[in-house]
């Protein structure tokens, strides 16, 4: 049995620049330092945070006064950015660059008169910043039947942008029937979409053609890694996502020849090494490195930071 291993998999820069911000804010001002919601969504990553000090909170009011609060990578609504300042709270924003240029973008559109589409997933944190973020009703949605039944005139000027988890991929068909429905609907170019979803998603495309069943390592509440999952099954592959190797039943890989390997953008390094070790324990001889997209992205830390 041999391990195909993905290229990318795992931590991409806005992970990267997020857990950054959380350990040198401890560094610099000390436990504890509160993040509201999880900085990722990695339990393995969370709790290794919280050994070294930090507190995770879903609610501003869990936040003591003076105490600094780190906003996690998904972003925030804009309510929330005002109670922190009316508390003087001091705020770390670790907001990915990436999606705070949706935030941008989708400002932008409001201001020259558009209604807004967001296409995405309801409830996800990162969408519910978005929509927090923008001073004008916004439209969610993520399906093609969603699109048929918006209530709007079809002449109407609209645009949409969209959650940053989602490839071009995933939102091609939606956007081609928006753009079919309304005469009038402008968007971000497909170059604006988050390069690590689509470098991931593209990657386990390419390695479903050589593996026999896939393991995405991730969490259950990561948009990204659940739709990691989602392509190895649309390409007609048996296909898990499992948190860290204790999640990996042997009679998934048993009698196997190949075994395609990946992870979503916050599921570290170290997690993907133990699931190698734990495969080759069952059997796993070789583990073959995919050719593929080299990542040298690195987003700047807040300038408090820097030093």
């Amino acid at each position: 049995m041999r391990v195909i291993l993905a290229q990318p998999r795992g931590f991409c820069a806005g992970v990267v620049r997020a857990i950054d911000i959380v350990e040198r804010a401890l560094e610099k001002y000390h436990a504890p330092t509160y993040v509201r919601h999880e900085i990722v969504h990695n339990r393995h990553v969370v709790d290794s945070l919280k050994a070294k000090g930090a507190i995770f909170v879903e609610e501003l009011s869990e936040v003591p006064d003076g105490a600094h609060t780190v906003f996690s990578a998904h972003g925030v609504a804009k309510s929330v950015v005002r109670a922190a300042a009316a508390r003087k709270l001091p705020v770390l924003d670790a907001t990915c660059p990436l999606v705070s240029k949706v935030h941008a973008q989708a400002k932008r559109y409001v201001r020259h008169g558009r209604t807004m589409i967001l296409i995405g997933h309801a409830g996800h944190p990162e969408v519910e910043g978005t929509i927090g973020q923008i001073d004008a009703p916004t439209h969610l949605i993520s399906t093609l039947a969603e699109v048929a039944a918006l209530d709007l005139p079809p002449d109407m000027p609209l645009a949409y942008v969209t959650q940053t988890t989602l490839s071009v991929d995933d939102t091609k068909a939606v956007i081609v029937a928006l753009k079919a429905r309304f005469s009038d609907i402008v968007g971000p170019d497909t170059s604006d979409i988050c390069y690590a979803t689509q470098h991931r998603q593209t990657a386990v495309r390419d390695m479903c053609k050589m593996a026999d069943v896939i393991l995405v390592v991730g969490a259950k509440n990561s948009s990204n890694s659940n739709r990691l999952c989602e392509i190895g099954k649309e390409e007609g592959l048996p296909s898990y996502l499992i948190a860290d190797a204790s999640a990996l039943d042997p009679a998934w890989v048993v009698g196997k020849r190949s075994v395609g390997l990946t992870a979503g953008a916050s599921a570290p390094e170290e997690l993907i090494q133990e699931v190698i070790e734990a495969l080759k324990r069952l059997g796993a001889d070789e583990v073959v490195p995919m050719d593929g997209v080299k990542e040298d992205i690195e987003f700047r830390l807040p300038a408090e930071l820097r030093t």
